[in-house]
């Protein structure tokens, strides 16, 4: 039995997702489905039956997950033993803040995974580094750059709240609306000049700086914000709205000078994820 099936279908399992389970494998859900398909074959047993939200395992799944964890393990422990004598291959990454950690867990995965001599170290954008991962904006001069993400700008509102249940939302519908601002934020700095040109006034009842923090207080009901909006940010006490006349988006990407095999090895990687 191959491992790279039974990897594919721990991750269908723990995601519960065919859609979010390749993004995590990094490869094609068609793929993914046919590998979870050729396992099903071999074990002669469904190990998923679909439905709108997306997968749910069967008993013969219940029953593969903690026996296919405990062989990618040892498959793991065994690879470990016998790649000690590589010569490691040392690699300052930058990473800005409030990037999403599943999404940036998932491609340190994968490019840690592919390079078995790889010794990472993630460091602030701003410390030397062999690249970095950042927003367009923090882009310097001389530097090469590859579109990673792209997040769009919605308001983060709480889920009780009437704006909640409209489509989109109007500059107007934020008259007397508790607002939550962090900065530094090309988007708030968009929002307050759309507000000034409409004469209306933002009720800011807070100032921070990070995403996290932002809906933080969105779910509890102290405001809304405007924040990138990502996949792991979805929450049932949170509804994301986008804003007429604010198409705005924050673009993430990783910036380089030299070009190096390594750098070559994340950008194939991103991309496959379904970046850029």
């Amino acid at each position: 039995m191959e491992l790279r099936p039974l990897a594919h279908f721990v991750a269908v399992y723990e995601q519960g997702s065919l859609s979010s389970a390749s993004r995590r494998r990094f490869i094609a859900q068609p793929s993914l489905s046919a590998a979870i398909k050729q396992l099903e074959n071999e074990l002669g047993q469904q190990l998923f039956l679909r439905h709108a939200r997306g997968v749910k395992a069967t008993e013969a799944a219940e029953q593969l997950y903690p026996l296919a964890k405990q062989l990618l393990a040892q498959a793991d422990a065994i690879h470990s033993v016998f790649s000690g004598g590589l010569k490691k291959e040392p690699f300052r990454l930058g990473v800005t803040k409030g990037l999403g950690v599943s999404r940036m867990s998932a491609l340190l995965k994968a490019f840690t995974s592919a390079r078995d001599a790889l010794e990472l170290s993630l460091v602030p954008p701003e410390d030397s580094s062999d690249a970095r991962i950042i927003t367009r904006d923090l882009l310097q001069q001389g530097e090469h750059y590859q579109l990673i993400w792209q997040d769009s700008y919605q308001l983060a509102v709480p889920a009780n709240h009437p704006l909640s249940l409209q489509n989109t939302i109007s500059i107007n519908d934020l008259t007397d609306m508790a607002f939550i601002q962090r900065s530094p934020c090309e988007g708030c700095a968009a929002l307050r000049h759309l507000a000034q040109q409409a004469g209306i006034k933002l009720d800011i009842r807070a100032r921070i700086q990070t995403i996290e923090y932002a809906l933080g207080l969105v779910s509890a009901g102290v405001g809304c914000a405007l924040v990138p909006v990502h996949e792991e940010l979805h929450s049932p006490d949170i509804r994301f709205v986008p804003l007429q006349g604010l198409e705005l988006s924050r673009e993430i990407g990783l910036a380089w000078r030299q070009q190096t095999e390594i750098i070559s090895t994340f950008i194939k990687l991103a991309l496959d994820s379904g970046g850029g």
